[in-house]
């Protein structure tokens, strides 16, 4: 997909008026109302409001500056809004702390790697199970006593397809492997909504369907909803059941993928087709 210069940037969220998007019919597990981010004079993220279904796969898309790490990073808890609100299974979470949104079930992944280089797979995946479990960290007790965060380590490796690279230095990894650490790292968490932000970053064009099908696989085996930020429209395209567009900070497009990429404005402002 091709970028898309700055002014046809500033036109999108401009001619059309901003969407709610809502499931009919559907209990949300996750929900903003209103969400608004400013720095000084900026906008960042305006006005969103959207609510996700238990299950769905929603990939968020838009072209640079659109707003949609901001919008993570809102629902993760690293930035606090200007207003609105954040709310899982409709408990508030806005004034909960990054760790404390994780405890409750809403689990982040980065466009960077958030990995120990200098740690094996296997005790980087045991690190991120015990920090899931409050308590859990007794320093009179070496790492690999705690039996139940060792399980879910090697569970979380297999799954992401780590098998038997457990004693492997992460600094080692190759790049498509130490994304799909950081995804066994995520899983380990257990949270029960998945925020991927570009999974399939750095990755190599001969990679991407490998990391696709292990995202696959986790949505079919632990049946999470997931919110993905992706540029991949292929990636987008497969794994979505539903695509919301963000521009200039405001989500302007809402809906299955076949009905979102041949909205005119879509396909004329963000994919620069006619």
């Amino acid at each position: 997909m091709a970028g898309i210069g700055p002014a046809a940037v500033a036109s999108m969220g401009t001619d059309r008026p901003a969407h709610v998007a809502f499931d009919a019919d559907a209990p949300a597990v996750l929900e903003t109302r209103g969400l608004t981010l400013r720095f000084g004079g900026a906008t960042i993220v305006d006005d969103v409001s959207f609510a996700v279904p238990e299950g769905l796969f929603v990939s968020v898309i838009g072209p640079n500056g659109a707003g949609k790490t901001s919008l993570f990073n809102l629902l993760s808890g690293l930035y606090r809004p200007t207003a609105g609100r954040v709310l899982l299974r409709g408990a508030d979470l806005t004034p909960l702390s990054p760790s404390a949104r994780a405890r409750r079930g809403l689990g982040r992944s980065f466009q960077l790697t958030a990995i120990f280089p200098g740690l094996t797979t296997l005790e980087n995946a045991r690190l991120a199970a015990q920090a899931a479990r409050p308590g859990n960290f007794a320093f009179w007790r070496g790492a690999g006593g705690d039996r139940r965060a060792t399980e879910r380590a090697a569970w979380a490796l297999e799954t992401v397809g780590l098998r038997g690279k457990d004693a492997v230095l992460a600094a080692a990894l190759a790049h498509g492997d130490k994304r799909k650490l950081d995804l066994a790292l995520l899983l380990c968490g257990e949270p029960e909504v998945l925020l991927l932000d570009e999974p399939t970053a750095g990755v190599s064009a001969e990679e991407v369907p490998v990391m696709l099908d292990v995202i696959r696989r986790i949505r079919r085996v632990e049946g999470k909803t997931v919110l993905m930020v992706e540029h991949k429209m292929e990636a987008v395209h497969d794994l979505s059941d539903r695509v919301a567009v963000l521009a200039n900070g405001a989500l302007v497009a809402y809906g299955a993928p076949d009905a979102v990429m041949a909205d005119p404005f879509v396909r004329s402002a963000y994919l620069g087709v006619a």
